[in-house]
């Protein structure tokens, strides 16, 4: 009897928790792999997040980070290039996706490096083919639809993707310019590092190029995104596999274990300067030495926490 009843109390504990917890087939009613499943949209209402109390933060530091896509840790966030695929998305693809459903997007400020996320700096939806043109500055025309990435309707700001000319503009997006801040938090006695802000980079075709590098990055940023709020959308999609195609992962456990490679563009100071605006004219090793710089500095902090 008393093994009869372990029994059921086992059944009723397994139907318990597969009803907290629903169960996907890794296969479709088809026979193909599921790659739009349900539990994406119940993930991406109940993003996991980390609470920090402001008391419990005792130092923080804003970093600048560039994710070039051209390493080969980045190369899921370029692919697909093709835009038309219906199981994969890049993140750039992602991204225009999430700007057409309503995802808020901010002016780049030209004498500043940092985001401004305020409404003198929010574009407005007829605002953003403006940021988004393709070809080069000579075929450059204002009156022409396939100049634009993206076509305004100005009776209802609907935004549509010029998708003939998508392929063209990609080739160059090729960078991601990040603000990120790394903080100790003595709550858990441990670092963080959050991202903040992502801006695709591009040359930008109204201003050709420069000699100074640092103005030509400043130019290059398409527009400012809030990283939180391109998150539910970072959860609803897969990335495309790399060399395991029964891997799959979102975007945002992509992003949440740093799994992209990046460098140091600069740090914030009372200067306000990066690394390549500091007025002088630095060579390829005096560039990395100060990168190595910041980099030491971030990982010091921690280590000098623990001396003794």
């Amino acid at each position: 009897m008393k093994r009869l009843s372990v029994i059921v109390l086992a059944l009723v504990g397994m139907m318990t928790a597969y009803g907290q917890h629903q169960i996907y087939p890794f296969f479709d009613d088809k026979g193909a792999v599921r790659i739009e499943t349900q539990e994406l949209d119940a993930a991406a209402d109940t993003l996991i997040s980390v609470f920090h109390r402001a008391d419990d933060i005792v130092w923080s530091r804003i970093v600048y980070r560039v994710i070039d896509m051209r390493y080969k840790q980045n190369y899921q966030l370029y692919f697909p290039t093709n835009p038309d695929d219906k199981e994969y998305q890049s993140l750039f693809r992602l991204i225009i996706g999430a700007i057409q459903n309503g995802l808020q997007v901010y002016e780049a400020d030209r004498y500043t490096i940092k985001p401004k996320f305020d409404e003198e700096h929010l574009l407005s939806p007829c605002q953003i083919p403006d940021q988004l043109m393709v070809g080069t500055i000579q075929e450059l025309d204002r009156e022409d639809p396939d100049t634009y990435l993206v076509m305004c309707d100005s009776t209802d700001g609907t935004l549509t993707t010029n998708f003939s000319r998508y392929e063209n503009f990609v080739r160059n997006q090729l960078k991601y310019l990040i603000q990120e801040i790394v903080f100790f938090d003595k709550h858990t006695s441990r670092m963080y590092s959050k991202i903040i802000a992502i801006a695709p980079l591009q040359p930008d075709l109204t201003v050709g190029s420069t000699q100074n590098p640092f103005q030509f990055l400043m130019y290059s940023r398409k527009f400012w995104i809030a990283f939180d709020e391109l998150r539910p959308y970072l959860a609803k999609r897969y990335m495309i596999p790399q060399q395991n195609d029964s891997k799959r992962m979102t975007y945002d456990e992509f992003f949440g274990k740093k799994l992209y490679t990046s460098y140091l563009l600069g740090d914030s100071n009372m200067y306000d300067r990066m690394i390549l605006n500091t007025g002088f004219d630095l060579t390829e090793a005096e560039v990395k030495r100060e990168q190595q710089r910041i980099f030491d500095e971030l990982l010091n902090f921690e280590q000098d926490l623990w001396e003794y």
